[in-house]
């Protein structure tokens, strides 16, 4: 298996222990691998992954010293992410994306965004202008693009920072937002009275007598 492939794994409640034998697998297995083959040809396309069913009552002890005793059991990458019911294909977007973010570096330039936010707006004039070439992802009708922007960002800013939009990469390399972007393609930030820095602008400064 290639490195940067995230192996999927369900055990499913099948298989032989000692007289015990279980030949046809319970309904929510079955359904979990529908929803598994589903969603790797839709949201997870274009990410390298392999796909392995195994069968749990052969193999329980597999996914026990993972945590994982009740079958279906869906691992990724080794990690538990779902068992005892049918699987929640957003789980999986995210299992998924989240461990191939650890396995692949992003290239290219990317802009992470919503459609309502200024910032953003700002963020592509300034490409725009700097004639930069770039990928945009809507973080809110996607969410594979949440994802993918979660599992970048986070190990880079911390787990405690909230994180804000736009999210940008250029050349692989990770900017930040559009104040940071602009000092990077040489613009001029403009004064934004609806953050914090609102205060160090000149007309602020002036309305309060300062």
């Amino acid at each position: 298996m290639d490195s940067k492939t995230v192996r999927v794994t369900l055990f499913r409640w099948a298989g032989a222990w000692g007289p015990f034998k279980v030949n046809i697998p319970c309904g929510e297995c079955s359904l979990s691998k529908d929803v598994i083959q589903d969603t790797l040809a839709t949201e997870l396309a274009g990410i390298p992954v392999e796909l392995e069913i195994r069968e749990w009552l052969s193999e329980w002890w597999r996914p026990l010293v993972k945590g994982g005793w009740h079958a279906p059991i869906i691992m990724v990458g080794g990690r538990v992410i779902a068992q005892g019911h049918a699987l929640n294909r957003g789980v999986l977007v995210q299992a998924v994306i989240e461990a191939h973010a650890t396995r692949a570096a992003i290239s290219g330039n990317h802009l992470f965004g919503k459609q309502s936010c200024p910032h953003c707006q700002r963020a592509k004039d300034y490409l725009q202008q700097a004639g930069i070439d770039y990928r945009y992802h809507d973080v809110v009708k996607d969410p594979r693009a949440l994802y993918e922007m979660l599992a970048r960002v986070k190990p880079i800013i911390g787990p405690k920072t909230p994180v804000t939009v736009p999210q940008i990469w250029l050349d692989g390399r990770y900017i930040g937002g559009a104040d940071q972007l602009s000092k990077r393609v040489h613009q001029q930030v403009m004064p934004n009275y609806d953050r914090g820095q609102c205060s160090l602008s000149p007309e602020r400064r002036q309305e309060h007598g300062q």
